[in-house]
């Protein structure tokens, strides 16, 4: 599908500790070349930051929703999505009501077992539920759910080991990581031949900068955003600490997530 340019913007930023960031209009930066565009054997994927852990990405397999919440109208300017994930039930993640505004009729959700029990009966027909350690496809893009969760003592309560999702999207030749919440748990150190990794860091709910950068450096994907970084407390991460910490070894991308 043709992607769908819009006003959000993105940032590149270079792989050192110091220098300057410059932000430009998406629609710049795509004539520029730039990598908010990846290549993948069957066409390009787009990918457009919405707000916080919510992204829409236009794929040759079709139009990808991940964790969609807030207003409908925050996705007024892109395609109707053809795929919905929903990695858990935390309000930042999952709203039945967005959902509902959104999914269509030949839309696909998929979810994890926990958000399946609570979405209406409506959604629950249109939707799959899959966990961790369990696979789904769809259009030819397999998706496996990766485990997320806590394991700093204080924090498993926020998201207990066995009831969250992550995602690897399997595309041709392309794959892609969607933490959800998750620490930097042995599972995504495990990652193997990831492309393009979506990677939370706040507190105290997921990680700080420092875990962020030690696990993205073991698993090494070519490219990452960095989300879901505003906490509560102090518990913001600086996304370009993120970015200064993880050095040349991977690309870092930044989305513009909190307009």
């Amino acid at each position: 599908m043709k992607p769908t340019l819009t006003r959000r913007r993105f940032v590149a930023t270079a792989a050192a500790t110091a220098g300057a960031v410059t932000f430009l209009p998406y629609a710049a930066r795509a004539q520029m070349g730039e990598g908010d565009m990846f290549a993948t054997g069957g066409g390009d994927i787009v990918v457009h930051p919405v707000s916080h852990a919510s992204f829409v990405m236009n794929t040759p397999a079709g139009v990808i929703y991940s964790d969609p919440v807030g207003e409908a109208s925050a996705y007024a300017d892109f395609d109707a999505p053809d795929l919905i994930l929903v990695t858990h039930e935390h309000g930042d993640h999952y709203n039945a009501d967005t959902l509902a505004a959104l999914v269509g009729d030949s839309t696909m959700l998929i979810t994890n077992p926990a958000v399946y029990e609570m979405l209406p009966e409506e959604l629950k027909a249109k939707a799959t539920a899959i966990g961790n350690g369990e696979s789904s496809a769809f259009n030819g893009v397999a998706i496996d759910a990766i485990p997320a969760y806590n394991t700093t003592e204080g924090r498993t309560n926020f998201h207990p080991q066995g009831r969250d999702n992550g995602y690897v999207l399997s595309f041709d030749g392309f794959r892609v990581y969607i933490s959800g919440d998750t620490e930097d748990i042995p599972e995504m150190r495990a990652l193997e031949n990831i492309d393009l990794a979506f990677l939370c860091m706040n507190l105290p709910f997921t990680m700080d900068v420092e875990q962020a950068a030690s696990a993205v450096t073991e698993f090494m994907p070519k490219y990452v955003y960095p989300y879901h970084y505003r906490g509560r407390d102090g518990g913001t991460q600086d996304p370009s600490e993120f970015a200064a910490l993880v050095g040349e070894a991977v690309a870092v991308k930044m989305g513009d997530w909190y307009a």
